[in-house]
């Protein structure tokens, strides 16, 4: 693999990282499987083509889950000491990985824009989350279980998710 444009890796150190290229997309997951594996309120998730990711240091674990939409495999590779995600692979896309944007050195180093970017499974977006104009946005996946494209909702002003909650 050619040098890394940009590294990351785990907060202990043991697992290290390198990227050989800009990702190829980004999607901003909001979908409860993100919300859980990250802790927050959605994943920024590069992806990146599998010839273009390479491990510096370390061998991290795998968590294989099934997907509740596709039925397909998710692989979330992760640091075994410290728990850090690292990234995810798919059975279903096998030629990309996806990262936990946040594991890089400087995470602001790839553009997010609508030209490469989009929001998914707006639907499970959190209270107060907050939408910005321009992208592309989908209540669900972009693509069917069978591969086909799903037409975006573009929100011309940013768009500030609200939610009915329920006093337990």
């Amino acid at each position: 693999n050619d040098m890394s444009i940009a590294e990351g890796g785990c907060l202990c150190g043991e697992i290290r990282y390198g990227v050989s290229n800009p990702p190829l997309r980004v999607t901003l997951c909001h979908c409860r499987f993100c919300q859980r594996a990250t802790g927050g309120a959605y994943l920024v998730e590069p992806i990146f083509s599998k010839s273009d990711f390479t491990m510096l240091k370390g061998q991290p674990k795998q968590y294989d889950h099934r997907s509740t939409g596709s039925k397909q495999m998710v692989h979330v590779h992760f640091c075994e000491n410290c728990g850090t995600k690292i990234n995810l692979s798919f059975e279903r896309f096998p030629d990309v990985v996806g990262l936990f944007g946040g594991t890089f050195d400087n995470p602001d180093w790839f553009e997010r824009s609508p030209t490469n970017s989009k929001h998914i499974f707006l639907a499970f977006a959190q209270d107060g989350t907050v939408i910005p104009a321009g992208f592309d946005t989908f209540d669900n996946h972009a693509i069917t279980d069978d591969g086909t494209p799903i037409a975006p909702s573009v929100f011309q002003n940013p768009k500030q998710i609200k939610k009915n909650r329920s006093k337990s």
